[in-house]
């Protein structure tokens, strides 16, 4: 890790002349204050700085406003998207009288989880691989005016444009309805787009792989190596960040929504996991498609768990929009080593260092510290408890007879029925100190918030199906 003298040096290597110091709030949105060069001391950098957490939502009262940013120098990267030369660092949150993590603090939270599986003898390190899909549009407007509510998007991408006169003419050449996977351009329209934002992340040390088209028009995802915990989610929050940003630069905008686009694929963010120990992987072993018994407890309280998980992974009223059948979205609770249809596949791969299980319902929506402690603290759960997943399922779980689709647990079917569920069943997440009462009734106190505006206010299409009752 780098010492503070280290990034001073850099500072006056790169001539820089501000630091942006980070952190990331309960609903997963990275926030930043800008400080000038001349206030960035040794201090500054090893003890951190004092801001006012009461404006953040869910977090301080204005009564206890006084928090402090403490930098991991480990994260200090040049931020590619402003004027002037800007040091931008990755905080952890702590309460200034103590120094102590702050509980609400999803960063502190990760590392809660990271030193927690240390302390139960489970394992040192724990990788996490996230492949977060998103959308780009041309154009995007919406209305939540009481008289007025609706929404509208345009890519040059929608099958809905194929008669459109534009004024250089229309080229014709676009993917239809789930026609996007993998064609070459000019049907695939983002090759440069997504070319870029992969180079930028290359030149942020992100470790990015690939990039392709996704199965809906307009819809597109990048690819990270996999990473420990606390940096894959530091970079899951610099990948948003990167496409955010190089798509307003091209004069276009990406969404993380789960499902802005009716009738087609939604955006997912299947998350690959596995835990080694002294550097062997613990996931590897000789049981169903080379699996260890300890993955697949891992997999069992995954499973046992997956309706609180899904209060983190699927945190928005949004998310449950895709989390249904025939989108390519699995609401299946089961593991398989073929099937996608489950919600927890096996990769197939060639060598024991690779083996992993990957769960395929969270989005990227939410918070990505909050989304993978849930995750990694449920396999704990079910490796301490050995809990048995069950039978693998290798058919086609949308195929089924009705009778045996019921036998099959489920995700939950809405934000709401997450929180209920993570209400009842938090005890996995408090082991070790990770998570405690205080910052699981904020959190589903916060999210609630969302679920009664949603419910609260009349939808367009009531009215396409009730105005003439």
């Amino acid at each position: 890790m780098p010492s503070a003298k280290d990034i001073q040096a850099m500072i006056k290597e790169k001539d820089v002349k501000y630091v942006d110091v980070r952190f990331t709030d309960m609903r997963g949105k990275m926030q930043h204050v800008t400080f000038d060069i001349d206030l960035v001391d040794e201090d500054f950098l090893t003890d951190g700085t004092m801001f006012d957490g009461s404006s953040i939502a869910g977090w301080k009262a204005i009564n206890e406003s006084d928090m402090k940013l403490r930098p991991d120098l480990n994260t200090a990267i040049i931020d590619p998207f402003y004027q002037q030369t800007t040091l931008a660092l990755f905080c952890d949150v702590v309460n200034p009288d103590t120094g102590t993590p702050y509980n609400r603090d999803p960063r502190s939270i990760a590392k809660a989880a990271l030193n927690y599986t240390k302390s139960a003898g489970i394992g040192d390190t724990v990788f996490f691989g996230p492949e977060a899909e998103f959308f780009v549009f041309d154009d995007v407007r919406w209305s939540t005016d009481p008289h007025n509510t609706g929404y509208a998007y345009d890519s040059t991408e929608l099958p809905v444009n194929t008669g459109k006169v534009y004024p250089e003419g229309n080229m014709g050449h676009r993917p239809g309805p789930k026609g996007g996977y993998f064609p070459v351009n000019p049907v695939d329209s983002g090759q440069d787009l997504r070319g870029e934002m992969l180079a930028v992340m290359g030149e942020l040390g992100m470790q990015p792989e690939k990039h392709h088209h996704e199965v809906a028009p307009a819809q597109h995802e990048l690819g990270l190596k996999f990473a420990e915990l606390i940096t894959m989610a530091d970079r899951m929050q610099l990948y948003k960040y990167v496409i955010h940003n190089v798509a307003h630069a091209y004069g276009k905008t990406a969404t993380f929504m789960a499902k802005p686009m009716f009738a087609d694929n939604g955006s997912g963010m299947h998350v690959h996991q596995s835990i080694w120990k002294d550097g062997k992987p613990l996931f590897a072993g000789d049981k169903y498609a080379g699996l260890s018994d300890l993955c697949l407890w891992y997999i069992g309280g995954i499973i046992k768990h997956a309706k609180a998980i899904n209060a983190f992974s699927n945190s928005t009223t949004n998310s449950y929009k895709r989390l249904v059948p025939g989108y390519e979205a699995p609401v299946k609770l089961a593991y398989s080593a073929r099937n996608r249809s489950a919600s927890i596949r096996i990769p197939h791969v060639d060598s024991p260092k690779a083996k992993r299980l990957e769960a395929r319902f969270p989005d990227p929506m939410g918070n990505p510290y909050l989304t993978f402690v849930a995750l990694l603290m449920a396999g704990l759960d079910g490796i301490e408890n050995k809990i048995d997943p069950g039978a693998p399922a290798d058919k086609n779980l949308y195929d089924l007879p009705p009778r045996e689709q019921k036998k099959i647990p489920e995700v939950c079917g809405s934000l709401r029925e997450a929180l209920e569920n993570l209400d009842k069943d938090r005890a996995f997440l408090k082991k070790g100190g990770v998570m405690d009462d205080d910052f699981i009734d904020a959190y589903i106190e916060l999210k609630m918030e969302e679920v009664m505006r949603l419910q609260l206010h009349p939808h367009p299409v009531e009215f396409d199906m009730y105005f003439k009752c």
